[in-house]
């Protein structure tokens, strides 16, 4: 039997949306733990055959504990050469443990919405055919850390998927699902009034001509990080 995928997660009702049934549909089981509601880490990665850090409404430069043993947590995977997945905050809590810095925007954009990313040759080589545009929801950025390759790049925010091993850190949000997007965009409305953000409507009219593209590249995705 395999091993069950460890799933941290920031906020006491979210789920790991569509890479949790992906993952799923590949026969493995999760492990959810929620570290900032007093859930420990795993000291090592021996009873678990993948780790996967999402996305959150807090930032990976805040001086919370539980921030900060997350990003030094990450080294456990990293150490032991096991599949690591970073989604947005989980992606930038990768980049800085990996040394890069995590930043706004210098005229305070953010992207909230569907936008534009462009995969590097890196990134064909992952996936050779990626989403013109994806799912986004964040305000702060990450720099490309020492010894990472640049996997896609976009114009708000240059990097946007990265890899450093088996680690890998995606800005944007592969695993976001309808529902999940209703209730973003309804208990969260006010960040749609940031710069450069996307009104609502356009969320739902975006998804309907992205999402199926979207879909595909995740399901590749998923099976060429694990292997």
């Amino acid at each position: 039997m395999q091993q069950p995928i460890l799933i941290i997660l920031h906020q006491e009702h979210s789920t790991p949306g569509r890479i949790g049934n992906a993952l799923h549909d590949l026969g493995y089981r999760l492990d959810i733990r929620r570290p900032r509601f007093g859930d420990e880490l795993p000291p090592t990665m021996a009873e678990h055959s993948a780790a996967i850090i999402f996305g959150g409404p807090m930032s990976a430069n805040d001086e919370d504990d539980y921030i900060r043993r997350e990003i030094d947590w990450i080294g456990v995977p990293l150490k032991a050469n096991k599949p690591f997945l970073g989604i947005c905050l989980g992606a930038q809590m990768c980049a800085r443990q990996l040394g890069g810095r995590v930043f706004r925007h210098p005229h305070g954009h953010a992207e909230i919405g569907y936008y534009p990313i462009r995969p590097t040759p890196a990134g064909r080589a992952v996936v050779a055919t990626w989403p013109e545009c994806v799912y986004q929801w964040h305000r702060e950025g990450f720099e490309l850390p020492p010894g990472a390759e640049l996997l896609a790049e976009g114009d708000t925010f240059e990097v946007q998927a990265i890899r450093a091993g088996r680690a890998y850190a995606l800005q944007f949000h592969p695993d976001v699902t309808h529902a999940m997007m209703h209730k973003w965009t309804t208990h969260n409305h006010e960040r749609m009034e940031l710069p450069g953000a996307r009104p609502r409507h356009t969320h739902f009219a975006d998804r309907a001509v992205y999402d199926y593209s979207a879909r595909a590249w995740l399901s590749v995705f998923l099976e060429r990080w694990l292997c």
